[in-house]
């Protein structure tokens, strides 16, 4: 690491006065701190890693004190992560004087997945693992140990036989259209020329127990007449909200616009629940000639795979077998919730390229009946409808108990977006910047891969293209390597017009009254100060309680209480 990395990342510390999801700050000003455990366990389970920073103390608004013995500190720290941690880490040792002080950042490398989770040897694994929430560390649940102790070695949950099911319980039509349509397109195919019980068992749809056939879970969801007789928890939920908030209710008193479940085989299952969503939502039309065409809110194709993916790659283990896919319509968002985090070695970052199955069989019989077109391309097919559609990428998030997939409403070029690119229209930008700029106007922040993912470019095109925005003075770079992200650094819209309202805070109040929210950007340009005096502002009413807070940093938005 070298100085200005270091620098960047106390600047950003200090400015926020707050610790960050990859940086822990500590003082060490009078030796080596307690329960360091925690942090490397969670740092080298956590996605790209992150930084210990020694020498800063939290509670003189992080300023920079110091470290006692920066040798000793290195030695301890190297010991605890080599001898006492499993799988053994490897820190990286920076020191450097800041402020006529000693700091010292520890770098801690995310572990291979097939050695998570990291934990802290003297505690065992049940109680010695953590993992990194926001800018805390949490023991990891029984649960969480699973999901990661599960990818080193592939998973046969799919497999399994369902008890108290038989062949009776499956379509036998539809089992045999299957095994013909196979046939017609894999002639040479042995095993398709066994009778066809033999058929059903090669392709793990069903198994043999104490002499009788029975389905594999594989089977029962995608062949059963009705899965949800033996697992009544495997189906699709869709709940409407009225307006962008949980709580938020209608004139009438009530939580919920609509409120359905879907049920079925999974073929059945999912084009229910993909027409009901494109029945529900907003929709503009376009007259072509003699002609109307409706657009839906929401490219139909990223319901689809959103959902598609949903169902093929959840966690179908006991631990949440008995948890549902949840499909949530809010005024602004779409939000697909799937039991269950990523498995393998798939990332947020690294979706679209990298895959991993972890219900194989299940995969299989899906990609045969073309409800999935091959294997990771899914994400991809999302990312470029939302792309034609003039709509942010979608956003992944992966919370270990659960991955979700949001979708954004607001189309990124509309005229008023148009209107305001034109006042830069004296620099030199491509389309990709353009993009970059009405993305940045909705949101607080865009890293290198948001960028990637707007504009499908790959990381050397969104590094350079950044660069440029930065030289032109219209973007801001904070942090360094795989600590960059951008904000934007030119007004989102024209100064508010004066009203009769006397303070700030009654400006902000009346924003979120009428708009649902606010975070920093709109705080910002609302009241004509700096990010940094829209952050303080914002938090200092949060503590009066006259605003809520969902989400961390720069994904913060605040809600009426």
């Amino acid at each position: 690491m070298t100085l200005d990395d270091l620098t960047q990342i106390i600047a950003e510390v200090q400015n926020l006065q707050s610790e960050l999801d990859e940086v822990e700050v500590k003082a060490a000003l009078h030796g080596t701190p307690q329960r360091l455990f925690e942090t490397l366990s969670a740092f080298g389970n956590r996605t790209g890693g992150g930084v210990l920073l020694l020498g800063l103390d939290e509670s003189k608004r992080f300023e920079s004190v110091g470290v006692g013995n920066a040798h000793r500190l290195q030695e301890e720290i190297s010991h605890l992560a080599a001898s006492e941690m499993e799988p053994p880490l490897r820190p990286k040792f920076t020191v450097r004087d800041f402020e006529g002080k000693t700091v010292v950042a520890v770098e801690i490398s995310e572990v291979p997945a097939n050695r998570k989770p990291c934990y802290y040897k003297p505690a065992g694994l049940q109680k010695g693992a953590y993992i990194r929430v926001g800018n805390t560390n949490r023991q990891m649940t029984d649960y969480e140990i699973y999901g990661y102790a599960s990818f080193r070695t592939q998973p046969t949950i799919d497999q399994e036989i369902v008890p108290d099911a038989t062949l009776e319980d499956l379509d036998r039509n539809r089992l045999r259209q299957y095994v013909e349509e196979l046939k017609r397109t894999r002639p040479q195919a042995g095993y398709l020329k066994q009778p066809f019980e033999k058929i059903l068992k090669q392709l793990s749809i069903m198994r043999e127990e104490d002499g009788i056939l029975r389905p594999t879970l594989a089977g029962l969801l995608v062949f059963g007449n009705y899965p949800q007789a033996f697992e009544p928890q495997l189906v699709i939920t869709f709940l409407q909200f009225y307006g962008v908030t949980e709580t938020e209710k209608t004139p009438r008193g009530e939580r919920f616009l609509d409120n359905r479940k879907f049920e079925g085989p999974i073929p059945e299952m999912v084009e229910s629940a993909v027409n009901h969503v494109l029945a529900g939502i907003r929709k503009s039309s376009l007259i072509e000639g003699l002609l109307r065409r409706d657009i839906p809110e929401y490219p139909a194709v990223a319901i689809r795979e959103a959902l598609v993916n949903a169902v093929a790659h959840r966690d179908y283990s006991h631990f949440v077998r008995g948890s549902y896919i949840q499909i949530r319509l809010f005024a602004d968002r779409l939000e697909i919730q799937s039991p269950g985090g990523l498995y393998g070695n798939v990332t947020e970052e690294n979706l679209e390229a990298d895959q991993s199955t972890r219900n194989r069989w299940l995969m299989r019989l899906m990609e045969d009946l073309h409800l999935v077109e091959n294997r990771g391309s899914g994400v991809s097919a999302m990312l470029e409808a939302m792309r034609q559609a003039n709509l942010e990428p979608p956003r992944f998030r992966d919370r270990r108990s659960s991955f979700w997939v949001t979708f954004r409403s607001h189309t990124l070029l509309n005229p008023e977006a148009v209107a305001w690119l034109n006042r830069f229209a004296e620099k030199p930008m491509n389309d990709h910047q353009r993009m970059a700029l009405v993305y940045l106007r909705h949101n607080q922040g865009m890293t290198n891969n948001d960028y990637q993912r707007l504009n499908h470019v790959d990381s050397v095109t969104a590094t350079r293209e950044l660069r440029n925005l930065t030289d032109y003075g219209l973007v801001d770079l904070h942090g360094s390597r795989r600590w960059a992200y951008y904000t934007l650094n030119v007004p989102v819209k024209a100064p508010p017009v004066q009203t009769e309202l006397e303070t700030d805070e009654e400006k902000i109040l009346a924003y979120v009254r009428e708009h649902g929210s606010i975070n920093n950007t709109d705080c910002r340009d609302l009241v004509a100060v700096s990010l940094q005096q829209a952050s303080y502002l914002l938090k200092k009413m949060q503590k009066k309680g006259a605003l809520r807070r969902e989400g961390m940093r720069r994904w913060a938005r605040y809600y009426l209480p």
